[in-house]
């Protein structure tokens, strides 16, 4: 085992509490066998999506807060366009977090239809999500709606 298997592929599996839980279902997965394979990862996305739930309203109180600041100082708050490299980091990595257990969800329940009907959902809320900070494709929406 080398120095780059020992260390956290993601901020997520940096939370010890959650990497204990994905060994301990992984563990059950080898003793129960693929029969339970469904349920424990249904039980362990659970348990992710509570991570990523609290770290988003956390992320979230924390923009309000910096903004209540920067009105208050009479400054004016970020407009909703302004987009910051940390968000869309983020959002790519949860991304990518979460496609491995919905891509094995999705393989298991549909073979390779299902994987591709994954990946085409996965690629479908980037591409939304990415589409609504270029600048270009909110003028041209403005310009239809008027």
């Amino acid at each position: 085992m080398d120095a780059r298997d020992t260390e956290p592929r993601s901020s997520l599996l940096k939370d010890p509490e959650l990497k204990k839980e994905l060994d301990a279902t992984l563990h059950a997965r080898r003793e129960l066998g693929p029969d339970y394979e469904s349920a424990l990862v249904d039980s362990f996305l659970e348990k992710v999506e509570q991570r990523v739930d609290g770290s988003v309203d956390r992320r979230v109180r924390r923009q309000l807060a910096e903004q209540q600041m920067v009105v208050a100082r009479g400054g004016r708050p970020a407009r909703d366009g302004d987009s910051h490299f940390g968000e869309r980091f983020g959002f790519a990595m949860i991304s990518l977090i979460l496609a491995v257990p919905l891509s094995a969800i999705g393989g298991v329940q549909g073979g390779l239809k299902g994987l591709v009907v994954t990946w085409c959902g996965i690629v479908a809320v980037n591409a939304v999500h990415a589409a609504h900070r270029w600048p270009r494709f909110k003028d041209r929406r403005s310009n239809e709606t008027d």
